[in-house]
């Protein structure tokens, strides 16, 4: 146990918690059960001392309420880009084992369903792209739909729509959206199995068919970035990625229909809750158990959605591509223009792990939390399964993006998983009232980023101030073995939801 810990005032004036806290090493610190009764597994931060300073007791409460949930296994974690969210944090992991009365949780997804990043290549040099960046933004921008409930140029039948539920990115590609090895390089190869569209609502249906290859709003964007720094030659040699080329970073979601499908669900659950007695602290963490009727109509559903997301990324990315095409006057092949990886952040998913000695089937709940499989594991892509499964990181606009591999300590310590992103440690309200984005779109202008977005508010919500150092956030992960950094992307050009 260590004694140098830090020290803070909670802004709530509760009890100093760091000085409960049981650090295993300088970024592994835990909640002991004896923290608060009721806890069945000890909670798991995932933090440098610096981040834990910034952490407040509200969202150490919602790590704690989830260690409560029944069937919990191991831990109830938190990744270095925690924060608070609906009920379960916002950079937390959890698993629940259905043979010890686990429950399945909408909270523990979010409303938006496989909120995910794809990170495109090109063959193009900084150089290359520096000329034209301010028309290559305009042209991105006036090609994806962005903002609150935008709507696409590409509008499906229900017949389209069902089989996007149940196909994901494969059904997007034989709509002529992309090339069939596109699917390869995607988690779960862009479609989870047993999505079941008779479980979605006509309301979620309904918002999400005009919806597929927009961006939505809130921290979604398109990004064109350059590598400026690989740190492991080899995981980048097999990534096909080199110092000065520039990639294209695309992070968004489920759109309307995810969120309408967490939105249905969470009232669902919230009978569920007293038709089957489960003690829970907070209503957000509204669940059932796993095998029953109401959790695996929701997971049902939820796969659905997550299949929507993939779909949706990958007709962003296909848009993407042609506008490359169209700036450069040069053809796919000759642009490179190909999908290096896909991985979602808002998802639950059976997965095997190892759990005290034995293999169990849980079922592992990941918001704001990226899969993050190590070497050899059967469900990364041939090509990179001697090394390791991509984990993509996105920065802040302003701050850099990273392209790590699943560590070798992933499975053992966190289920699989590493961080989603560098954190908000501001929230929206307070930065619209403190910011001032034109300002800052002009401060990120002088350092040769350029921002387009439909109203400068949004450029002020999403500073890069109002979040973690993407640095600090990565160093964690990589100091612990979750995953193991391979690469820096800086910033060049975005388009904002």
């Amino acid at each position: 146990m260590s004694s140098n810990k830090p020290s803070f005032e909670s802004e709530n004036n509760e009890t100093d918690f760091s000085e409960k806290l049981i650090s295993q090493d300088e970024n592994i610190w835990d909640i002991p059960t004896s923290y608060s009764s009721g806890m069945r597994v000890p909670g798991r931060l995932f933090l440098s001392k610096d981040l834990l300073r910034d952490l407040d007791a509200e969202t150490i409460k919602q790590v704690v309420n989830v260690a409560k949930l029944p069937g919990v296994q191991k831990y109830s974690m938190a990744m270095p880009d925690v924060h608070l969210g609906y009920g379960f944090v916002i950079g937390g992991v959890a698993a629940f084992d259905p043979e010890d009365g686990g429950v399945i949780s909408p909270g523990g997804v979010g409303f938006d369903i496989n909120c995910g990043v794809r990170l495109m290549k090109t063959s193009l040099t900084k150089a290359d792209v520096d000329p034209v960046l301010p028309k290559l933004v305009d042209m991105l921008f006036k090609k994806i739909p962005t903002g609150v409930g935008s709507k696409s140029q590409f509008k499906v039948n229900d017949e389209e729509l069902t089989n996007a539920f149940l196909n994901g990115s494969k059904w997007a590609i034989e709509a002529g959206f992309g090339v069939p090895e596109d699917s390869i390089f995607c988690e779960a190869a862009g479609a989870m199995q047993g999505g079941d569209p008779s479980k979605v609502s006509i309301k979620s249906r309904r918002r999400g068919r005009p919806q597929f290859g927009t961006l939505g709003s809130g921290n979604h964007f398109v990004e064109i970035q350059y590598i400026d720094k690989i740190y492991d030659e080899k995981a980048a040699e097999a990534y096909g990625i080199y110092e000065g080329q520039v990639c294209t970073m695309i992070h968004c979601g489920s759109r309307g229909a995810g969120h309408q499908i967490c939105t249905d669900y969470l009232q669902v659950m919230n009978k569920a809750v007293k038709k089957y007695k489960i003690s829970i602290d907070d209503m957000q963490l509204a669940c059932a158990p796993a095998n029953s009727e109401e959790a695996q109509d929701y997971y049902k559903s939820m796969i659905c959605g997550a299949n929507y997301a993939w779909a949706n990324r990958q007709v962003i990315m296909h848009w993407t591509r042609e506008v490359l095409i169209d700036a450069f006057k040069r053809d796919f092949d000759s642009l490179g223009l190909d999908l290096l990886y896909d991985v979602a952040h808002n998802v639950a998913k059976l997965e095997k792990h190892e759990i005290d000695g034995s293999k169990k089937e849980v079922y592992v709940h990941r918001k704001g939390a990226t899969r993050a499989f190590p070497a050899g594991h059967f469900e990364i892509p041939f090509k990179y399964r001697d090394i390791g499964q991509p984990v993509l990181i996105p920065g802040s606009m302003g701050t850099p993006s990273y392209i790590l591999i699943g560590g070798p300590k992933s499975m053992e310590l966190s289920f699989g998983s590493a961080c989603h992103g560098a954190g908000r440690v501001l929230g929206r309200g307070k930065a619209i009232k403190t910011l001032d984005g034109k300002s800052i779109k002009e401060g990120l202008a002088d350092k040769g980023i350029i921002v387009k977005a439909e109203r400068d508010q949004i450029i002020a919500e999403e500073a890069p101030e109002v979040y973690k150092p993407s640095n600090e956030v990565v160093d964690v992960v990589d100091k612990t073995g979750i995953a193991l950094k391979v690469a820096r992307l800086i910033p060049m050009g975005v388009i904002k939801g």
